[in-house]
């Protein structure tokens, strides 16, 4: 449904981002994730959308945190695999995210599955090509 129509969660934004910290079952938390990522998806465009506009900084902050926790502790791939695709996302507007980010992915990379690792490439590749764009545009500001 959320590929289709991102829109129709809105009249339960509140009640999901509520309750999402809640949800421990597998079979529950792959698709909290990875709705959860198709909200960072939609928050990142360019354009202004009306999830945008309903995605509040709380709710942002409570996505981010179970995000987090999907990624320390003991789930499966797919919802890692979601949570670190949000978190990258999330991460544009907070800054705090990207460097947190890489030290759970440096950290957990050699002991994951090699879906983890196929993803956490690509994650890292985006944020070191970010940061060092970063160092350059500060050192040529100083020049």
């Amino acid at each position: 449904m959320c590929v289709e129509n991102l829109n129709a969660l809105l009249p339960h934004l509140d009640t999901f981002i509520a309750h999402i910290h809640t949800v421990h079952l597998d079979s529950a938390v792959r698709p909290v994730a990875k709705i959860c990522q198709y909200l960072a998806l939609d928050n990142s465009k360019k354009e202004n959308t009306i999830i945008k506009h309903a995605l509040l900084p709380i709710y942002k902050e409570r996505i981010i945190a179970v995000c987090l926790d999907y990624m320390i502790s003991d789930q499966k791939v797919a919802a890692k695999a979601y949570s670190m695709t949000t978190l990258y996302l999330l991460g544009k507007e907070f800054e705090w995210i990207h460097p947190e980010l890489t030290i759970i992915l440096e950290r957990d990379f050699q002991i994951q599955s090699v879906a983890f690792r196929g993803r956490a490439r690509q994650i890292l590749k985006r944020i070191y090509s970010k940061k060092q764009k970063t160092i350059k545009d500060t050192f040529m500001l100083k020049i």
